[in-house]
């Protein structure tokens, strides 16, 4: 699966659970997509709930922001490093982000970076359209 198909997929599940708590407010909104109450009702959100399993391994872990609004990717590549083509980059160089290099790729590796995750973080940059948040993530 490419960048912008999971990104397109995932932000159309994101709409649908903000279009069915409407009723809901911005701090209730926030709360509900806590981790544990996203595996009990929201099941279908990402495929590690089936397993209870977490993406960080982070206490408080919020998923509002899966996917990061400072993760860049771009499908056919960013730009060629060393007979490597990088794909995708953390826009504010977060000192828990790593990179994970094969032998023709680079990508970002979010695994230890909790910025997006916080409940903080997620009202000082909440909007209800996902799309709206994430609008600079694509490069492409």
């Amino acid at each position: 699966m490419s960048y912008s198909s999971w990104f397109k997929a995932h932000g159309e599940k994101h709409k649908k659970i903000i279009e069915k708590l409407s009723h809901l407010t911005d701090d209730e909104l926030i709360n509900y997509f806590r981790f544990d109450n996203m595996v009990q009702n929201e099941p279908d959100f990402c495929p590690l709930y089936a397993d209870n399993k977490k993406c960080h391994d982070n206490k408080e872990l919020n998923c509002y922001f899966c996917a990061c609004p400072n993760f860049r990717f771009k499908d056919e590549g960013i730009e060629q490093i060393e007979n490597k083509t990088l794909f995708s980059i953390c826009n504010i160089k977060s000192k828990e982000g790593a990179q994970y290099i094969s032998d023709d790729a680079i990508h970002q590796n979010c695994a230890g970076c909790f910025v997006p995750h916080s409940e903080t973080y997620i009202k000082k940059h909440f909007t209800r359209d996902w799309f709206e948040a994430m609008e600079h993530v694509s490069k492409s």
